[in-house]
């Protein structure tokens, strides 16, 4: 009886350490956490952010570890900490992180998914045109029409994309930017009538006269017209230079 009383006191004195232990930890991890970020220490932050949420998980801390993996170009990071599940139930920022890696990890069958899920939650133009383009690349043309009708009705002349295919990157009215999409759309409708497809990106470049990928565009159908070939043409229109690499 009495060694099982000593036994019980000292299971719960190893427990009251181990928990004091675990909230000194917290406390230090949750200060270091804030000091890397008044630094602008990004990898501090995340250092800081993986120890805390090992300490003690919340959804909260792993979405926000996520997009700081995100934000410093680290998306197979993220991705790996939040996965490519389709959840209607996940926080905002964790939807948004995913889309975001997602395509920038060129995989465009995931990202539409959580786009799909941000422009389901809040309508907005942006998220429009990344839908509109992530269709478009997987052939979905009814999907991409209705995002470029949505783009084009509610965009305003302020309204501006910027675009990081050349050096310097550069930037251009989301309007046009549609407008550039559409071509696109006319050609992965019907191959062969590529004179469509050119007529709406004159329309775009008219809007926007330094549009430096629209051109080119137009040049590779015209060249194709020239061939007599069909092919497909599904660039990836304004990939952030951090994530060229």
């Amino acid at each position: 009886m009495k060694q099982g009383v000593i036994l019980l006191l000292l299971l719960t004195s190893i427990a009251g350490f181990s928990q004091s232990n675990k909230t000194a930890l917290t406390k230090h991890f949750e200060a270091y956490y804030l000091q890397m970020k008044k630094q602008g220490d990004v990898r501090g932050v995340i250092n800081a952010l993986t120890h805390l949420n090992v300490l003690e998980p919340s959804e909260a801390r792993k979405d926000t570890l996520g997009f700081f993996y995100s934000n410093s170009g680290q998306h197979v990071q993220a991705i790996n900490l939040l996965g490519t599940e389709k959840d209607s139930k996940a926080s905002d920022l964790a939807v948004e992180v995913k889309a975001r890696s997602l395509k920038a990890l060129n995989q465009p069958q995931l990202a539409v998914q959580q786009f799909d899920i941000m422009f389901g939650r809040k309508p907005d133009i942006y998220v429009a045109y990344d839908l509109a383009d992530l269709n478009l690349q997987i052939g979905k043309t009814v999907e991409a029409t209705t995002y470029i009708k949505y783009g084009l009705e509610n965009t305003s002349d302020e309204d501006m994309l910027p675009f990081y295919e050349s050096n310097p990157p550069y930037q251009v009215p989301l309007k046009a930017a549609f407008k550039y999409q559409e071509g696109l759309l006319k050609y992965n409708e019907d191959k062969n009538n590529i004179d469509a497809a050119v007529t709406k990106i004159d329309e775009a470049i008219l809007i926007a006269p330094n549009f430096t990928l629209a051109k080119h565009i137009r040049q590779l159908l015209l060249n194709q017209k020239e061939a007599g070939a069909a092919g497909n043409i599904t660039p990836r229109p304004n990939v952030p230079a951090s994530e060229e690499n």
